[in-house]
């Protein structure tokens, strides 16, 4: 295939138009995209879920178009070099699986925009339904009370700026192990403007964070088996392991977590955990005993428990310790 030195555009099309008719609308380009995604069987899972709204959103990103704009624009001829602009992102996202908020460098969580890219995961936590519902917080602990507040493995940071937005006269730590996750986290709390209020500290769980105490912990581990790490689509790959990987039974980061986070609790004080469907599983199984409350949401799913400091201090002194099951769980596409 020749290229144009002088213009940087191919004097022939693409190898994907190859014995295709080039699309002469907008929404004929949004279709190709989106008949290939599925053809292609083109995981959706931390997209837009659906063919048709990541072709939109991804060709949207190629010719510079509003989201809200593109219903309009349908039926309105493309860019002059379209098939130029959406080359290199058919080919990230078709050829090498690479995730469509990787390519545009954004993800949506509560409402907001965030910069991503592969130094962190993109965010798609069951804490958002938290947000999204009528009594959000207030059902959960008294939101006025509120003054310190650990978001941990804050990976982009985009839960620890929610929570800053909500809770915006308590002060708001971010921890993770990962410097290179910190510094997204670092670019989003400059955009939101949250200077001081949000503290990002480079943490090992809770290793960096002695002495400090809070009225409310979340936390979105990583919490992936082995098991289910090797059966992942593609797109997976691209997303940091450090982030998803928690060993046999996906609990590696649950237990210590569950041990030492007593001593990060004020009095009364809350952990909301984030854990997936196959890991409420092993832990129910393995310890049925357990006092959190599964919380559930719309879908008819939880994988994310909340525990005050007294119930968990009592149960882990009543436990004695907190032991790995001894099977490993069945893969699960749950993340």
């Amino acid at each position: 295939m020749k290229k144009d030195k002088n213009t940087n555009r191919y004097n022939n099309p693409p190898p994907f138009l190859a014995g295709r008719s080039k699309p002469a609308t907008i929404g004929e380009w949004i279709t190709l995209v989106a008949d290939n995604l599925q053809t292609e069987e083109i995981c959706l899972e931390n997209g837009s879920q659906e063919p048709y709204l990541e072709a939109e959103y991804l060709i949207c990103y190629a010719f510079s178009i509003a989201f809200n704009e593109i219903e309009q624009r349908l039926d309105q001829p493309p860019p002059d070099d379209a098939a130029n602009r959406v080359a290199p992102i058919w080919d990230n996202r078709i050829n090498k699986r690479l995730p469509a908020a990787y390519i545009t460098q954004e993800a949506f969580f509560a409402g907001e925009r965030f910069f991503v890219d592969e130094r962190v995961l993109i965010p798609r936590s069951r804490f958002e339904n938290i947000f999204d519902d009528e009594e959000g917080f207030d059902a959960l602990l008294e939101t006025g009370q509120v003054s310190h507040i650990l978001d941990l493995c804050t990976g982009s940071g985009c839960l620890a700026i929610i929570l800053a937005r909500t809770f915006p006269h308590a002060q708001v730590d971010g921890a993770d192990i990962s410097p290179l996750a910190l510094q997204v986290a670092q670019i989003n709390r400059d955009h939101f403007k949250l200077g001081s209020q949000l503290q990002l500290i480079e943490s090992d769980l809770f290793q960096g964070l002695s002495g400090k105490t809070y009225d409310l912990i979340v936390t979105n581990p990583p919490y992936v088996s082995t098991q289910t790490m090797d059966t992942l689509p593609p797109e997976y790959r691209h997303e940091p392991a450090l982030a998803l990987a928690a060993g046999a039974q996906g609990l590696d980061l649950i237990i210590p977590l569950l041990q030492q986070a007593v001593d990060h609790l004020k009095p009364g004080g809350l952990l909301l955990c984030e854990v997936g469907d196959e890991t409420q599983e092993i832990m129910e199984t393995c310890w049925p005993d357990f006092p959190g409350d599964w919380l559930l949401f719309h879908f008819g799913g939880s994988g994310l428990f909340a525990i005050d400091r007294e119930q968990l201090s009592q149960w882990l002194t009543v436990r004695g310790s907190l032991d790995h099951p001894k099977t490993a769980p069945s893969p699960s596409k749950d993340l």
